[in-house]
């Protein structure tokens, strides 16, 4: 990556206005800022049935100051090769199209158009904003959700298949640039914003998004949650362009002095653990242990 942009470099002008119906301390509120920033005013959103309609609102009124598409819920990625293909028809090459969905819609319903689309390389911006289930529709079970977790559709015996890899079905596609936010760190959202914003082809963000209402803590410890996922390595910052993968922000200063938080810390401050068997917790930890020294080994460390 570039150098950080500073604080007081990010553009003034604000893209969601005051007030909208996400829930109190939803970690997509604040990435959402941030990637509107980067890609600026020349944006067409695309949106299947997510937590992302929630707060686009009710049609007339919206507090997104950006063109918006609602889609279907398997289809935001086909909606937006279509779009892609219609501005470049039109010569309007100069604007982004970003399609945005959640987990469920990602993971699981969506992957299908997503996949052909990554295959085909066609022009715009794919976000997945994970928060871990279908936090939209009730809090039901997705395959990003982690083993151990309580959900509506497993609420007695947690999950007890690991959260799927989605970073490394998308790599398997070699699309130009793929890369994981956090919205605990704007700065690192918006700078990768910035950069795949003027590369061309499909582009993947992975944003990690943590859910106070599902995940079941206290809505002013969204930023702290967040900034455990990664200083656990539970979800590493990283970006792959054309291949090369390199650490970036927090996770970068973790390869480098080679201290990480363990698994335990992070799970004890979310409800849907409270019935985690001490089995899944050494599991848990495991697959972050081997998931991360794979990546530093991709990166050279």
């Amino acid at each position: 990556m570039s150098a950080r942009t500073a604080i007081l470099e990010y553009p003034e002008k604000e893209y969601i206005l005051p007030g909208n119906r996400l829930c109190a301390g939803c970690g997509v509120n604040i990435a959402y800022r941030f990637m509107l920033k980067a890609l600026g005013q020349k944006t067409i959103i695309c949106i299947p049935a997510c937590c992302i309609t929630i707060l686009h609102g009710i049609y007339p009124k919206t507090p997104i100051l950006a063109t918006t598409v609602n889609t279907t819920f398997a289809s935001t990625a086909s909606t937006a090769s279509g779009l892609a293909a219609g501005l470049k028809a039109t010569g309007r090459d100069d604007w982004n199209v970003l399609a945005v969905a959640g987990d469920g819609g990602t993971f699981d319903m969506g992957i299908q158009s997503l996949s052909g689309a990554a295959e085909r390389g066609d022009n715009f911006i794919y976000v997945c904003y994970d928060n871990e289930a279908y936090m939209n529709t009730g809090v039901q079970r997705s395959s990003a959700t982690p083993a151990g977790a309580l959900t509506t559709t497993t609420p007695i015996v947690p999950k007890r298949q690991p959260k799927k890899d989605f970073m490394q079905i998308m790599d398997a596609h070699g699309i130009p640039y793929l890369a994981t936010v956090s919205s605990s760190y704007p700065g690192d959202v918006y700078d990768k914003f910035l950069k795949g914003r003027d590369i061309e082809g499909t582009r993947f963000f992975h944003l990690s998004a943590p859910c106070p209402t599902g995940w079941w803590y206290p809505t002013k410890d969204t930023v702290k949650i967040g900034r455990m996922m990664v200083e656990s390595c539970v979800f590493p910052l990283y970006e792959i362009e054309k291949g090369r993968l390199k650490l970036t922000g927090k996770s970068l200063s973790i390869a480098r002095s080679g201290r990480k938080k363990p698994v335990d810390e992070y799970i004890a401050l979310q409800g849907r653990f409270k019935k985690i068997t001490s089995e899944q917790v050494t599991e848990f930890q495991r697959k972050v242990d081997d998931k991360w020294q794979a990546l530093l080994k991709r990166a050279g460390f």
